[in-house]
This record gives structure tokens, sequence and C-alpha cells, in this order.
């Protein structure tokens, strides 16, 4: 007998009532609906600093609920920081700035393991800094010349 090819097996799409328990169970929401709600909040925020290519193809790693969401919003002219997106979701939602940290983590860890790293990657480099640690990665900064440390003194004997 001969080894037959093997179909390839494809990853099955995560349906939103997957996301929906991932998010319930990485942010301790007591139930669905609050998870959907937070959901809603987060992706909206993000679908106003996300833009172009990194938009669509992050559109295309969500569920279809969460993809209407997230390009229901019209990108804002400026981009928050990463702090400046968790005050502006505290603000339009009447919440703390805590609470909100504490959704986006939630949201945006489930929203990294869907997309990817790559294109968490690319969407990082195209946001201002502070989002990283919002979707549960270091931030990595880079030296510039004007930031390196003194070069300690030469001392000759």
């Amino acid at each position: 007998m001969y080894d037959q090819p093997r179909p390839r097996t494809v990853p099955t799409a995560t349906t939103f009532d997957e996301m929906l328990e991932r998010v319930r169970y990485e942010g301790a929401y007591p139930t669905r609906e609050r998870a959907e709600e937070v959901v809603g909040r987060v992706l909206a925020a993000l679908g106003r600093q996300v833009v172009g290519d990194e938009r669509v193809d992050l559109a295309r790693c969500l569920p279809v609920e969460a993809a209407l969401t997230l390009t229901a919003q019209i990108p804002d002219t400026g981009q928050l920081t990463g702090w400046g997106f968790v005050k502006d979701l505290a603000a339009r939602t009447g919440g703390a700035p805590a609470a909100a940290r504490w959704d986006v983590g939630a949201v945006l860890a489930v929203v990294a393991r869907l997309a990817g790293p790559e294109l968490v990657a690319r969407i990082l480099r195209r946001l201002p800094p502070g989002y990283a640690l919002l979707f549960g990665q270091a931030e990595l900064l880079q030296a510039h010349p004007e930031h390196r440390p003194a070069e300690p003194p030469h001392h000759q004997p």
C-alpha cells in the first residue's frame, strides 16, 4: 500500500460565541452578555485607531460579528497612544481607567491570538507607543542615538 496525500487541515475559524467565551474567561466576566458588551466597546475603539491593510487583515481574522464592529468605525484623524486609548475608552463608557484597561487587556489578548504574531507586529508598528502591553506583549523600544546611555569616562593609568 502506498501513502496517499493527506488533505491539508485548515484551522477552523473561531466563532463569535467562542471568542466571547475566551474573552469571558480572560476578563473573568460573570456572563456572556457582559463579555459581549466589552468586546463591542473595545473593538469599536480599536476600529477608530487601526487603519490600512492592517485593519483589513485584522477584520479577516475575526469572527464576522467582531469584524463588523471593528470596521463600522470611522478611523480617527489623530491616533492615540496606548494610555490615551484606554482613557478615551473610559471616557466614552463612563467607567474608570483601571476598568477600561482591564477590558482592553481581556479583549486584545484574544484578538492577538486570533490575529497571530506577524499581524500583531504589523499593527503595533503602525500604532503610537503603548499598545504592545495592551495586546499582552512586551513593549520593545528602539534605542535612538540621543537616548543612549553616556559612555563611562576612560581613565588613563
